[in-house]
């Protein structure tokens, strides 16, 4: 990540402060669900039931350190299988879309993710860790899906 996109994430935290970074569910399931942007969606989800049946909700709001942080997951925590990545992609960053193109292409030479539209899509996970990532989570494309019930239907489906 450059100096500049460095300052200005700590300024947005300065500025516009999010607490609610991640709920633990049910240690033993396969499931995890990625909200994207929508605060309010992972609230939703942190006063329901359905933690009892995933193992944890959370936000994704940059192309690099949030999503270095979802690989290191997923490799700690090796019963995922899925993530669900609903809630509105976010503006300008495009997390979302950059998860699913590391999952599809990998990274370059770089540590930059292949085809991400992403301003900074530069990654520090090591790539043992990508690879296992790509090659045992499936990835559920739900990106601007912010209807709570649709998402329950579908979480319920694996």
């Amino acid at each position: 990540m450059n100096a500049i996109g460095e300052i200005i994430g700590e300024l947005c935290k300065a500025i516009l402060p999010i607490p609610e970074e991640y709920f633990t569910g049910n240690p033993n399931s396969s499931i995890a669900i990625c909200t994207l942007s929508s605060i309010d969606l992972l609230k939703k989800f942190s006063n329901s039931e359905i933690l009892d049946d995933v193992a944890i909700v959370g936000r994704l709001l940059s192309e690099n350190k949030g999503i270095d942080s979802i690989i290191e997951y997923v490799n700690n925590n090796q019963k995922i299988k899925t993530i669900i990545v609903c809630g509105k992609e976010v503006w300008g960053h495009k997390s979302g879309d950059s998860l699913f193109q590391l999952h599809k292409n990998g990274i370059d030479k770089n540590f930059k993710i292949i085809n991400s539209s992403s301003p900074d899509p530069y990654l520090t996970v090591s790539e043992s860790k990508i690879k296992y990532f790509q090659n045992n989570v499936k990835l559920v494309n739900l990106i601007n899906e912010t209807d709570y019930e649709t998402i329950l239907a579908k979480i319920r489906f694996f």
